[in-house]
């Protein structure tokens, strides 16, 4: 079943997640939208390279830049919201719901948190009441659409913060502010400022204070973080595109393309040449498999 509102740009669909509707969530339909899906227990998700598997309910957050893949969907049905930054921008409505940098665009690129059974039943409620919504064509449909968006998103950074950073973000706001903010800079300016004297001096910090303040939050340290960042999107561009090696180093905005192949293969062990044909062969050999899999 879809449902959609759209109006004056404004747009936010729901799409139930099963096996009829598993072809056109993993194509191309959805890319643009900002988007948060529910899943239940048995479902496999390919987000980008990594792979997650729900042993229980789950919710993910894609960004536009993101590709999803539904590997393989289990018996129960799932939700899939989509909507555009017209509609709700999370950015700019970032001290509502400070979700940014969390469940968008975070540091360690984690899209999946998973779901404690004691929540599950909010999580279900919710989405229920979203499509009841998209029903009633009321005059104040897009602000209830908007209040029960932001009611999943509050919700949904509380349970990232309890999963994957044990409370590391609330022993201190400034350690909890920088967290954020520089995921949300990193995310923004990758391309042109790589080292972390350039993100320092947008916080208006020294080097040293990111550092430490990263340190006691247990995290990666903010130079590999940048790097990984980078990596992240020459994959995706080696992938997904037919840009050179070369190309692709001047897109990240290096000068020196072997010092950025250097780079890549420190960080992961291949060439880019080595990587695109390794993952385009993997790619076309599973891909008769991975549509019998999902059909499971």
């Amino acid at each position: 079943m879809h449902n959609i509102f759209d109006a004056n740009l404004k747009t936010i669909g729901l799409v139930h997640v099963n096996v009829d509707t598993l072809n056109v969530i993993n194509s191309e339909a959805y890319k643009t939208y900002i988007k948060a899906m529910y899943l239940p227990r048995g479902c496999r998700v390919k987000v980008d390279f990594d792979v997650y598997d729900t042993n229980g309910p789950a919710v993910f957050f894609i960004s536009p830049n993101q590709v999803l893949n539904i590997e393989h969907m289990c018996a129960d049905t799932g939700y899939f919201i989509y909507y555009n930054r017209d509609f709700y921008c999370i950015q700019i409505h970032d001290k509502e719901v400070a979700c940014d940098g969390l469940l968008y665009n975070n540091i360690n690129n984690m899209p999946m948190t998973a779901v404690p059974d004691a929540d599950a039943m909010f999580f279900e409620s919710l989405f229920t009441h979203i499509e009841h919504e998209f029903k009633l064509k009321d005059t104040s449909q897009e602000e209830m659409l908007r209040t029960y968006l932001k009611q999943l998103l509050i919700k949904s950074t509380r349970l990232w913060k309890q999963k994957h950073l044990e409370g590391t973000l609330t022993a201190d706001s400034n350690d909890s502010d920088s967290f954020r903010k520089f995921t949300q800079l990193v995310d923004a300016h990758y391309k042109e400022k790589h080292t972390v004297a350039d993100y320092a001096d947008l916080l208006l910090i020294a080097p040293k204070t990111l550092t430490h303040r990263f340190k006691r939050m247990n995290l990666p340290q903010p130079n590999e973080i940048i790097k990984n960042r980078i990596i992240l999107e020459a994959k995706r561009l080696l992938v997904h595109t037919a840009l050179t090696a070369k190309e692709i180093a001047y897109n990240l905005g290096y000068d020196d393309p072997a010092y950025f192949s250097r780079m890549f293969f420190i960080k992961t062990g291949e060439s880019p040449s080595g990587f695109r044909a390794k993952f385009l062969t993997q790619s076309n050999a599973g891909s008769t498999d991975g549509a019998e899999i999902a059909m499971a």
